[in-house]
This record gives C-alpha cells, sequence and structure tokens, in this order.
C-alpha cells in the first residue's frame, strides 16, 4: 500500500473510471467524485467488487454548481489531512446553451470553474503533503479554443464544440498559471490530451451525436485514454516535471495561444472573479 491519496472528479465513467482501477490496484486510496444519481453509486460498487481491499470513497456532486464544489472541498478536508494527487477529470460538451441555478454557463462551470475552485480550495493539502501532483484533463480541442474575455460564455452566439475548446484552452493556461505559482513548493500541475476516447462526452445534441457515431470506429477505449493520466499521476520519472502538456505520455508543446503567460494571467483572474474569491472591482 502506498498510503497515498487521490482525489479524481469525473470517476465514476470514461477516463476517470479507467485510471480509477488501476490507482486503486497500486495502493492509493482513491476519493472519487461523480454526478450524484444510481450510476455513480453502481459504479463506486464496481470498483470496490473489483478491488476489495482498496481504500475507496465516492462524493456524489454536482460539479456545474460553485457550492457543490465547495461542498466537496469542505468534506474532504473533514475526513483527510493530506492530498498527493489531484485528478481534475470531469467535463462536459453541452450542445445548447444552458445555465446552472447559479447563472452560470455549464460548460464553463464544469470544464473550468470546478477545477479552479476545488485547488484552491485544496491547495493548503496539496502543499502540505509535497511531494503532490495535480493533474488536468486537458484535450487537443484547445488548439481550436478561442477567447474573448467580453462574451467569455458565448451568450451572443453559442456554439457547443466551440465553447468546449473554449474551455480547454483555459485548462491548459489555468494549469500553466498554477504550475508557476506551485514552482519549488514540492507541487507539480500538468494536463495531457487523453486523445478522442469512446465516452459520454459525444453523445449529448445533433452535430456531437453525428460525430460520435461516424467516428467511434476510430475512438480508443477509456482504459486507453487514461495511460497518460497514469503516468502523469505515478510515475517517478514525472515526478518533478512541472507545467507541461503531454500527450500519450510524451511533453508536447501546446497551442501558441495557451503558451501566452499575460493570457493565462487574464484566465486566471476571471475564475477568481467567477468563482468568488476576488470581489469585483
Amino acid at each position: 500500500m502506498t498510503g497515498k491519496t487521490v482525489l479524481l472528479t469525473g470517476g465514476t465513467s470514461g477516463v476517470g473510471r479507467a485510471l480509477a482501477g488501476p490507482l486503486l490496484q497500486q495502493g492509493y486510496e482513491v476519493t472519487i467524485v461523480g454526478r450524484p444519481g444510481p450510476h455513480g453509486e453502481q459504479a463506486r460498487e464496481a470498483l470496490a467488487r473489483g478491488y476489495p481491499n482498496a481504500k475507496l470513497e465516492f462524493f456524489p456532486a454536482d460539479l456545474s454548481l460553485l457550492r457543490e464544489v465547495e461542498r466537496v472541498g469542505r468534506e474532504f478536508r473533514e475526513r483527510h489531512t493530506r492530498l498527493d494527487i489531484l485528478v481534475h477529470n470531469a467535463g462536459v460538451l453541452m450542445p445548447r446553451r444552458v445555465l446552472t441555478s447559479e447563472g452560470i454557463e455549464t460548460t464553463l462551470a464544469v470544464n473550468f470553474l470546478a477545477p479552479f475552485l476545488l485547488t484552491h480550495l485544496l491547495e493548503d493539502r496539496l502543499r502540505a503533503s509535497a511531494p503532490a501532483r495535480v493533474v488536468v484533463t486537458a484535450s487537443a480541442a484547445h488548439r481550436m479554443g478561442r477567447l474573448d474575455f467580453d462574451d467569455l460564455s458565448m451568450e451572443r452566439h453559442y456554439r457547443g464544440f466551440a465553447m468546449y475548446s473554449r474551455t480547454k484552452l483555459m485548462d491548459v493556461l489555468f494549469t500553466y498559471a498554477l504550475a508557476r505559482r506551485l514552482a519549488g513548493s514540492g507541487v507539480t500541475a500538468n494536463c495531457f490530451h487523453p486523445g478522442v476516447v469512446r465516452t459520454g462526452l459525444y453523445r449529448e445534441g445533433h452535430l456531437t451525436n453525428l460525430f460520435f457515431v461516424l467516428g467511434k470506429p476510430f475512438m480508443i477505449s477509456p482504459e486507453k485514454g487514461a495511460t497518460t493520466a497514469l503516468y502523469l499521476c505515478t510515475d517517478p520519472s514525472v515526478a518533478t516535471v512541472n507545467g507541461k502538456y503531454f500527450v500519450k505520455c510524451v511533453p508536447k508543446e501546446s497551442s501558441p495561444v495557451s503558451r501566452d503567460p499575460a493570457v493565462a494571467e487574464k484566465v486566471w483572474n476571471v475564475g477568481e472573479i467567477l468563482t468568488g474569491l476576488r470581489p469585483v472591482a
């Protein structure tokens, strides 16, 4: 047993569930966060049956809501004094613009604001547990992402995949900004592209459903998609690697805009404002 603790969002399906198994097998204590409902509980039960001697927790939470993210952070802190690995894997692709009950566009809330806020809430646990790691599921779609800080949630003209690509670009920028802030602390932050994985992400909406049907033969399994995530979580060779974007376990150069520190700081500032960490001036 490693005695090390992992918090994994989006851990009840797709890449997250495929990652949870090997972590449990290697002796990590894993807390998975997933949507409330029977699907999440069934996933927890299946993992518990597969790894009966492992330490596994399930936090049901709707990560599109900031209050739920805050609850996850609070409950994790109450139960755990350390956090060795924080994996931000939960993600959505919404075909239509839908606001949460808190008035935030859903894709922006889940894909960017949830990991941004949860990292802030647990940063002290990570620092106290150093060496520790933050791993963010990004996407090659970030290369198609375009930022418009005057209409960040696409209120004027919403397109599902464009919004998804935008938030994945923000995830890469967030990872780099976080890595700079963590430099020298013993905590690293890296992101990765899992590949085009056969998951439920592409099944919602007319165009994305068509993409899923036509592209399914060329998609990879969640297990294969989780390979780079597992590498970033556990491999000793990347223990001190910080602020990189990985594809197939190899660091790659992300898009030019994603490497602009000034843009990263703007994204960081937006995250602080939208999560309430910094009052609007």
